[in-house]
């Protein structure tokens, strides 16, 4: 069969980038690997620690010359060939988990993925929508797999105890971020193969994704050095810079700057209290922006992320701890940029009250609402803000109260409000808020019924619907809608009122005031009228009726 000549050059390139592979391992093999000698050392128990048992101590004593292998002179180096270095497995420990992550293979069907569960060479893991998992290696390297995306570990290997790792991962689908612990030794190893090209490293931070049909493969780094490689060529790339890797039989494109990190606006920044808001300016030549906020001390561990088109966030929920919030533009070709940073505190705190009043969501009838709540376990206060919308931007009320009930001190205008509360320590420190709940004030009258009836020996009695618990009630009834002279003044502790009939029949006005236990007295409803026929008013009989009377 004869071969055509690009059919040849092709060959030829595997070819060659299979031998140079070969090289690379049989270099490593032929690199030593040095071992500081400490008091009390010698070959025997070296041998047993370090060796394969396929290879005697004796081989170690030759290699480096040692006259008496029970004498080591401290502070000596003793060389010890990689090929003879005992290899044994390092699976992969699940550090974090984020939303729905499975895994598969070596000798497993599917499964969720936990926190703390050991991986093993051959595992493969897919993430969901909205969902990540941080992976540590051997070596305390750590790897994010973001959402929707395929990795296979295909080589986790540790030289023993001398803490060289051989880490090889192939990222199927999806993007990933890495930070590597600087290699400890000739044959550590931690690369990265995508369906384009292949990055290899030996302590750095950076970010590889393995394209798609929207955005080709590539890998962008932020600290330290990445070499980006395939059969037809490698590109070296600097931190702040990244390689496109469009395809397989191309070689990686030249390396080109990442965007710049966005200029967050101080002026919208609110990173506590939740809900946390951020806003920036537009960064030329993005075409969107990636938004993610970490634990502060294992920046690979994911608590949030959104991919933005417009440069403003808000985030309602976030657990508590040390966490750091990270911003970069994305470009047109899908590569991201470096990271604007910002360090801020969700406090742990105590969970915030249970709400008693008012109701989520009700209409309340009076200038000066009361607020009730429930009390919370080693609290030792409460703040309550009220604003005019959810975000709290500027609260139109935030009072500190040792009580568990509080009534706004002035009246509130008619219209929409929200309200919320948190729980304050011993030492005044706040907890965090709970869920901002919707309160609207009326200047309308609330409507309930009051209904009229005839009792015995003459009396004459009306009952009113029933307000809050605790609350008393004043009641006028008056022959002129003024009230200037009442036929009854009274307070009541129940929603109902007895009188001697009136010998004379008519009109009847009545209006009634809730009073709050803690002495706050509501409006009066308006003036109702009630009509008493003459029939009544000789006892001839009556009945009840039936008519809405305002609170």
């Amino acid at each position: 069969m004869t071969l055509q000549i690009p059919q040849f050059l092709h060959l030829l390139s595997k070819v060659l980038l299979a031998s140079l592979l070969l090289f690379n391992t049989s270099s490593v093999d032929a690199q030593d690997w040095s071992y500081r000698i400490r008091p009390g050392d010698n070959l025997w128990d070296l041998g047993a620690r370090y060796l394969k048992p396929s290879v005697p101590w004796q081989q170690l004593k030759q290699h480096n010359a040692v006259s008496d292998p029970y004498r080591l002179p401290p502070g000596q180096t003793l060389r010890f060939p990689v090929a003879w270095l005992r290899v044994e497995p390092a699976p992969a420990r699940v550090l974090a988990v984020r939303g729905p992550v499975q895994v598969t293979g070596a000798g497993r069907g599917p499964q969720p993925v936990r926190e703390g569960m050991l991986l093993p060479m051959g595992t493969e893991i897919q993430t969901g929508a909205d969902a990540s998992v941080t992976l540590e290696f051997a070596d305390a390297s750590h790897l994010l797999l973001r959402e929707n995306a395929q990795l296979q570990l295909d080589q986790l290997s540790s030289y023993g105890s001398t803490g060289m790792v051989d880490t090889r991962i192939r990222l199927q689908r999806g993007r990933s971020s890495s930070r590597v612990t600087p290699a400890r030794g000739p044959a550590s190893r931690y690369m990265i193969t995508a369906p384009t090209a292949t990055s290899s490293v030996r302590g750095t931070v950076f970010r590889v994704s393995a394209g798609d049909e929207a955005a080709a493969a590539s890998t962008e780094v932020v600290e330290g050095r990445v070499q980006v490689s395939n059969h037809l060529g490698q590109r070296l790339v600097e931190p702040g810079y990244a390689a496109i890797s469009a395809s397989s039989n191309t070689a990686p494109a030249p390396v080109h700057a990442l965007l710049p990190a966005p200029q967050i606006e101080a002026s919208r920044l609110r990173l506590a209290p939740l809900p946390l808001l951020a806003a920036w300016q537009p960064v030329t030549g993005a075409a969107g922006y990636r938004v993610e906020v970490v634990q502060a001390d294992t920046p690979e561990v994911l608590l949030f992320a959104r991919d933005l088109v417009e440069p403003q966030l808000q985030i309602d929920e976030l657990p508590p701890g040390e966490l750091r919030l990270l911003v970069r533009a994305v470009s047109a070709e899908g590569v991201e940029g470096l990271d604007a940073e910002h360090a801020f505190t969700v406090p742990e705190g105590l969970p915030a009250p249970l709400t008693l009043a008012p109701l989520h969501g009700q209409t309340v009838h009076r200038p000066q609402p009361r607020f009730e709540w429930a009390v919370v376990p080693g609290a030792a206060g409460t703040s309550l803000q009220i604003a005019r919308e959810p975000l709290f931007l500027q609260p139109v009320l935030d009072h500190e109260t040792r009580d568990t009930r509080f009534r706004a001190p002035s009246a509130l205008a008619p219209g929409n409000y929200f309200w919320r509360i948190a729980s304050l320590d011993a030492q005044g420190r706040r907890g965090r808020y709970g869920h901002a709940l919707p309160l609207q004030i009326s200047d309308a009258p609330q409507d309930p019924q009051l209904q009229s009836d005839k009792g015995h020996k003459g009396q004459f009695t009306l009952r009113w619907q029933a307000g809050q618990s605790g609350q008393r009630y004043r009641v006028q009834i008056a022959r002129h809608q003024d009230f200037s002279r009442p036929l009854l003044d009274s307070e009541v502790e129940t929603p109902e009122v007895s009188l001697k009939q009136p010998w004379r029949g008519g009109n009847l006005y009545v209006r009634v005031q809730s009073l709050d236990d803690d002495g706050y007295a509501g409006p009066f409803s308006p003036a109702q009228q009630i009509h008493l026929p003459c029939k009544l008013c000789y006892g001839a009989g009556g009945g009840a009726l039936l008519l809405l009377l305002a609170l």
